[in-house]
Parts: C-alpha cells; sequence; structure tokens
C-alpha cells in the first residue's frame, strides 16, 4: 500500500489564534527619561499649585499668623542693612543693628498697619530737625506698649489721641477763655479763691507728640536713644512708658539687642552653613507645593509668648524670663532706677521735665473687668506667672517712686500697672498690649497729668501772692 507523507503540522496558527498568544514584553524605560520627568513632574505640580493657590486666595496666609501680627514681629538686619539669615522669624518690621542703640528702626518704612518716616520714629509726617518757633514738642519713648504694637495704624496709637487731646484744649482756650484761669490774678482774696478752681491754661502752640518708641526697647536702650538721639530734636517734655522689659530681660543685658547676635556673628563658619541652610528652607517654604500643602495642614498661630515680648525668638514661656531668684531681681530694679536716673538728669541739664509712667499689665487687672478673652490669656500664662510677676513688678514701681521724690521738680510718675480700673474691656490684646479704646484712656491720663503741672501751664500774673486772711 501506498503511504502518502504524512502532512507536518504548523503550529503557527495554533499560537496565533486567540486562545495563546505570546505575552507582551513591557518595553524599556531608560533611566535617563526617569531622571527628566522627576523634575518635569515637579514643574508641573508646582504650577498646578500655584493655580489652586490663586484661585482659593490661600497663599496669603498658610503660615498661621495673621497679617496684624506678622506686621509687627521684628525682621533683624545688621547695621549695613543686610539680612540676617537664621534670625528672622519672617516679620515685616524691620530694625538693623546700631552699635549705641542695640538696634533701631530702618526708615522710612510702611506697611498697611504702620508708618514709620525718614527719622526712625512712628509718624506719618517727617521731623525736622529745626523746629519751629511755635511748635511745642513731647516724645514719647518705650517699648511696644507705647510703640503701639498691635494697633491697627498709626492713628490708634497713644501718642496720636494725645497730641489731638493737646490740640484740642488749645483751641478751647481760644475760643472759650472764660473757662480757664485768667493770664493775671487780682487781688481780693475771695475772687482769686473763686479763679483758683478753673482750670489752668498751657502753653499755648502748635503741641505735636512723637512716638519715638522701639518695641523691645528696655531703660538702657532708651537712655543712650535720648542722649544721641532725641535731644536734637530740642523736646519740651519726654514721656517714658516702660517697666516690662526691664524686669524681663536679664540683668547682664545692659539694653536689649538682637537676639544671640554676638555669637552668631562670631562663627563665621557656622554663620556661612546657617546663611545657606536658611536660605534653602526660604526658598523651599515659598514654593507654591509648600504652601499648598500647608494650607491643608495650617500651622498654629503664634503664641501668647511671642506677641507679648518683641524679642523673642526662642519662644520661651514668659514665666522663664521673670528673675528666679531675689538677687537677680534687685539686679534688674537697680539697673531700671540707674538708667532713669540718668535720664531725668540729663533732662534736667536741658530743662526737661520727664514724666515716668509705669506701663500696664494683665495680672494687676481686677478679674471682674476682664473680657473673656482676657481671661483666657491670664489662664495661658500659669498660676506661677500670675502670681510671682505682681511681686516682681512692684518693686520697679517703688523705685519710679523713689526717683519721683529725689527729682520733685522734674519728675511727676503716673503708675498704670495698679490704677487701670477705669479702662474700657477689653483692654488688652495680649499680657501687654492694649487696644485702642484703652489708648484713648491712656492717653487722656496722660494729658491730665501733664496739664496739671506747672511745667507746662501759664502761670497768670500775681498767682503766688500770698493770700491775706
Amino acid at each position: 500500500m501506498l503511504k502518502l507523507p504524512r502532512k507536518t503540522r504548523s503550529y503557527g496558527s495554533y499560537y496565533n489564534n486567540s486562545y495563546y498568544k505570546k505575552p507582551n514584553r513591557l518595553p524599556k524605560i531608560s533611566l535617563l527619561w526617569l531622571i527628566l520627568a522627576v523634575p518635569v513632574l515637579i514643574i508641573l505640580s508646582e504650577f498646578l499649585a500655584q493655580a489652586y493657590l490663586g484661585v482659593t486666595g490661600k497663599d496669603k496666609n498658610v503660615s498661621g499668623k495673621s497679617p496684624l501680627v506678622k506686621a509687627y514681629q521684628l525682621n533683624f538686619l545688621t547695621a549695613n542693612k543686610k539680612p540676617i539669615d537664621g534670625l528672622t522669624d519672617g516679620g515685616d518690621l524691620v530694625v538693623k543693628r546700631s552699635p549705641t542703640l542695640g538696634y533701631e528702626l530702618v526708615s522710612p518704612q510702611k506697611s498697611e498697619f504702620l508708618q514709620i518716616n525718614e527719622q526712625g520714629m512712628r509718624d506719618s509726617d517727617p521731623l525736622p530737625l529745626a523746629k519751629p518757633k511755635n511748635e511745642i514738642r513731647i516724645f514719647i519713648l518705650g517699648g511696644s506698649t507705647a510703640f503701639g504694637q498691635l494697633n491697627p495704624n498709626n492713628d490708634a496709637t497713644i501718642s496720636h489721641h494725645l497730641e489731638a487731646r493737646l490740640q484740642q484744649r488749645v483751641k478751647q482756650q481760644k475760643t472759650s477763655p472764660a473757662k480757664y484761669r485768667p493770664d493775671v490774678f487780682p487781688f481780693f482774696v475771695p475772687t482769686r479763691r473763686e479763679l483758683m478752681k478753673l482750670p489752668p491754661k498751657i502753653r499755648e502752640g502748635n503741641y505735636r507728640v512723637i512716638n519715638a518708641a522701639v518695641p523691645g526697647y528696655a531703660s538702657g536702650n532708651q537712655l543712650s536713644q535720648l542722649a544721641l538721639k532725641i535731644l536734637p530734636y530740642q523736646p519740651d517734655l519726654i514721656v517714658v512708658l516702660d517697666g516690662y522689659e526691664d524686669l524681663m530681660l536679664p540683668s547682664s543685658s545692659p539694653q536689649a539687642d538682637i537676639p544671640h547676635i554676638d555669637q552668631f556673628l562670631a562663627d563665621a563658619k557656622g554663620y556661612f552653613q546657617n546663611s545657606l541652610d536658611f536660605s534653602v528652607d526660604q526658598w523651599v517654604g515659598n514654593t507654591a507645593l509648600v504652601k499648598t500643602f500647608n494650607s491643608f495642614t495650617p500651622k498654629s498661630s503664634v503664641s501668647l509668648d511671642q506677641t507679648s515680648l518683641a524679642v523673642n525668638n526662642d519662644g520661651q514661656s514668659l514665666n522663664s524670663y521673670l528673675p528666679n531668684d531675689p538677687e537677680e531681681l534687685n539686679r534688674r530694679v537697680n539697673r531700671y532706677r540707674e538708667n532713669h536716673k540718668r535720664l531725668i538728669k540729663l533732662a534736667a541739664r536741658w530743662g526737661i521735665p520727664v514724666v515716668l509712667a509705669v506701663q500696664p499689665e494683665i495680672t494687676a487687672r481686677p478679674v471682674n473687668k476682664l473680657s473673656a478673652e482676657e481671661k483666657a490669656i491670664r489662664d495661658r500664662l500659669g498660676n506661677e506667672y500670675v502670681e510671682e510677676f505682681p511681686k516682681a513688678y512692684g518693686e520697679l514701681v517703688k523705685a519710679s517712686q523713689q526717683l519721683a521724690k529725689a527729682f520733685p521738680k522734674n519728675v511727676k510718675v503716673v503708675n498704670f500697672y495698679q490704677n487701670n480700673s477705669s479702662f474700657p474691656t477689653p483692654m488688652f490684646s495680649d499680657t501687654v498690649h492694649l487696644t485702642e479704646q484703652s489708648n484713648k484712656v491712656m492717653a487722656e491720663k496722660l494729658y491730665h497729668g501733664i496739664t496739671a503741672w506747672e511745667k507746662i501751664q501759664i502761670i497768670p500774673q500775681h498767682f503766688y501772692l500770698k493770700n491775706n486772711k
């Protein structure tokens, strides 16, 4: 039987059918493409994040700081106005180091909430060195409370309200002279006694109250400031509103300065490395990607400890700044007393009277006068602070009263720490800084203290004539 050759079975069709196919091999991705893809992806993500922030408006405040708080936090520069990278906390109020003052405000500068003039003082108008003939200049020295920390604008400060009140008094004297003591007193005793009941006239002129306070300044800074910066402007009266910074500043520091600046600048290598690290961190923190992430996980707001003390980059509690023993307290009080004694003597040489005003602080405020927000501030201070601070601050009050006794003709003391029950509620925005309404009351009390002082009054002719019984 003839055998035909067997037909060879084709496996091609078997493998090509729908039930059996060769597995697809993934294309090889080169390492170069991966390296290029990563930055492209980051750039695209950054653009998307920028668009998201622009649409939602969340780029305005992702740090947890309100624009008002940020406007008042200090931004430190060297004496040559170079940034001190690593020491800044992102504040908008620019200060530069000074070999004599510790630091001073950079001038001019302006923000939504405050304005510093060309002379480095919180004023909207320049202050010429040559004083106009009819101008009466009152300078307010002090720290952040006198400066007007956390107030919405220059017009909300103590200096502005005091100036407006003095100008109003001059206008009233001109329009209603009969309501004030006459320029010449009569000899008739009963008439003299009636006239003595009228308020005195104050010197007439254009009163200008200049806010020369600087956040964080203590008595040592103010003494140097008066001698080197204020006296050339021919002040007629000096108001010093302070106390808190002196109590919280270690006795080893003669005056407030940029924190850790000497140690920081002494280590050149560390400073360079810190600058690099800070620059990189700052750049990364300003990217839209990081801001977008922060917008979903916002940081906590600035602490009470940082807003109450202008110079507190370490973020330590206020309790840690209090003197830790009686000897340290005595040293701080003595520094306060000696610096003010020198300031008073220096002013007296130029015939300038001085008002020493002890600034208010929340622990002396009657609890029944506190708002709910103020009670929360007091509670956050802790029991130790609430108990110990009044004792220590009381020593500063005694020191100021001793100065008034030592210089009765040239010094008047106004104690706002214990005499604040008549202030409106709320009075405080944090431990020491005041609301605008409280600034008005403060200015009114200073106004009455100043106008009741013969140093600034017009003394009528025959005023000192002895009364005949």
